[in-house]
């Protein structure tokens, strides 16, 4: 059986595949630290990589791994290029050189968001306005320059019961606070990490000869922060009122896209992936966590 290698394994998403494969003996799960069954590897260095994949004799690649703080990355540009942008050519690299597919985790942040209405396909023109969405653009731009086997998905706003996200963060808040603030101009589709992990072991088997395709994967419909916010009270019971606010009145240290609906047609066709509704995928993570 094929073995595949995961990175990121204590992310969200890599969380997420840990759960859904505990039964398959042919995962293997790497991050930046050995802890318990998952193993260290520093996708950051090249011969480390090429190395592991060589001895492991592994097959596929799910590259998980990513620097994912929007705001530091803005005072950590040489970090967060190396683990967003080296770190994917690494990979990719020595996924071409042992015949290995790989599947690259990518961003709706790769887009500046200026679009008022409809959905950016994965045909849109990329027009990033942070550190981490350039690091991003970069990272898919080296894979498909090493012509490896495999695809990109780019996602938008996840969210886990593992790991730290805005969930999370809203729910922490909604127990201290009676009343918080949450932006209200800014569009895009949350997305549960379970539905995205359960979507790329779909489509594993699926790849074939397919070298640097892009498609797109949230779930479905869309929302603001806000209104994700609010959504998160109601389902997790806390009394707790949400106020919106404008992207001027919270300030951040990075440029986030104003509008990010991406259209999921594509992959949805392709592989026959579901897509559920933003706002069931938020019951049934909260009903797990």
């Amino acid at each position: 059986m094929q073995k595949i290698l995961i990175t990121g394994a204590n992310g969200q998403l890599g969380s997420e595949l840990q759960e859904l494969t505990k039964d398959k003996s042919n995962y293997i799960f790497t991050d930046i630290a050995q802890s318990g069954t998952i193993l260290q590897l520093d996708i950051c260095d090249a011969a480390q990589v090429d190395a592991f994949i060589c001895e492991h004799k592994i097959g596929g690649i799910i590259n998980c791994a990513g620097y994912t703080n929007v705001d530091g990355a803005e005072s950590n540009i040489d970090l967060c290029y190396k683990i967003n942008a080296d770190g994917v050519a690494n990979l990719a690299k020595a996924a071409r050189k042992h015949d290995s597919f790989m599947v690259h985790i990518s961003t709706d942040y790769v887009f500046d968001g200026t679009r008022k209405r409809g959905t950016y396909k994965e045909s849109s023109a990329c027009h990033p306005n942070s550190v981490y969405g350039a690091s991003k653009r970069k990272g898919e731009i080296a894979f498909r320059r090493s012509h490896c086997k495999g695809i990109i998905i780019r996602t938008a706003w996840l969210y886990s019961t593992y790991g730290k996200n805005f969930l999370k963060t809203m729910q922490r808040l909604g127990a201290e606070k009676k009343s918080i603030g949450v932006v209200a101009d800014q569009i895009g589709s949350p997305t549960y990490a379970r539905d995205l992990a359960k979507a790329i072991l779909k489509i594993v088997p699926q790849i074939g000869d397919r070298r640097g395709e892009i498609f797109h994967f949230t779930n479905e419909g869309k929302c603001s922060w806000f209104e994700f916010a609010a959504a998160i009270m109601v389902y997790s019971g806390l009394d707790c009122k949400v106020n919106p606010l404008s992207t001027a009145e919270y300030p951040s240290a990075a440029c986030r896209p104003a509008y990010s609906v991406l259209d999921k047609s594509k992959i949805r066709e392709t592989f026959s992936v579901e897509t559920p509704w933003w706002s069931s995928a938020l019951k049934e993570c909260i009903s797990r966590s």
